[in-house]
């Protein structure tokens, strides 16, 4: 069945609006009895039967409702830094059907695209609809959020105050991923920070751990693309902690 996010959700029925309403009547042209299944992140999906198509408005009948336990058990920010348009694109789509709880834009030092503004702004609102449609393709009841573009100084206050940072860095040697996983809290939100095509300054990395308290970790001998690296670190927390695999 074709999902949805609900616009409005009342007792026994809800409403799609604006480019929900126009998908479902334009693009798949469904029609009134048609089955569809509505969610409206909280966590919750409706399945439903379309009752009444309207200029403005699509209302549906509620069926039935379901909390499915599609949504990793623990909360993983992906904080990136900016990088060229595609690669970012790439990442938030593959990123939420994976499961991350949040992407974080970060500008850095060494990102070949800078976002300012109006730019910026309107940069989030596409990114935002990527991962609208990733959420449904991948049958999730919860849109990860799309930050705004942050500063390093602010990165503190976007995720929750009790969470636990990584840093996949290229010069560090020692310390795995994987071990740095068996220290980890399930229960805390875990941040991912990956640096941009060039990777983090070193500075950027010094701020990162003291001022954030974040574990570098390699993720190997090889040298990772920052949208694979990204990726990658996901799929092992993920998996780590049993939400993947």
């Amino acid at each position: 069945m074709n999902r949805f996010k609900i616009t409005e959700l009342g007792n026994e029925v809800f409403w799609l609006r604006d480019a929900e309403r126009d998908h479902l009547v334009r693009v798949l042209r469904l029609k009134p009895g048609d089955l569809v299944v509505g969610f409206d992140n909280t966590g919750m999906e409706y399945t439903s039967v379309i009752n009444k198509i309207e200029d403005n408005s699509v209302t549906c009948r509620i069926l039935s409702s379901d909390h499915p336990d599609v949504e990793a058990h623990t909360a993983v920010y992906l904080v990136a830094g900016l990088s060229k348009g595609e690669k970012m694109e790439w990442v938030i789509q593959k990123g939420t059907e994976l499961g991350m709880k949040s992407l974080i834009p970060l500008r850095a030092k060494r990102s070949v695209m800078q976002l300012e503004g109006s730019r910026a702004q309107e940069r989030v609102v596409r990114w935002q609809r990527i991962t609208s449609e990733a959420a449904k393709q991948s049958h999730r009841v919860q849109e990860p959020i799309i930050s705004e573009v942050c500063d390093w100084k602010d990165l503190a206050e976007v995720v929750p105050p009790d969470t636990q940072w990584l840093i996949p860095y290229e010069e560090e040697k020692t310390q795995t991923l994987v071990s740095v996983l068996k220290t980890m809290d399930a229960e805390r939100p875990i941040a991912i920070l990956i640096g941009p095509e060039g990777g983090f300054d070193e500075t950027e990395v010094a701020f990162a751990q003291e001022k954030l308290g974040a574990k570098s970790v390699t993720l190997g001998p090889r040298i990772l693309r920052a949208e694979t690296a990204a990726l990658a670190t996901l799929v092992m927390v993920l998996g780590h902690f049993g939400d993947l695999g």
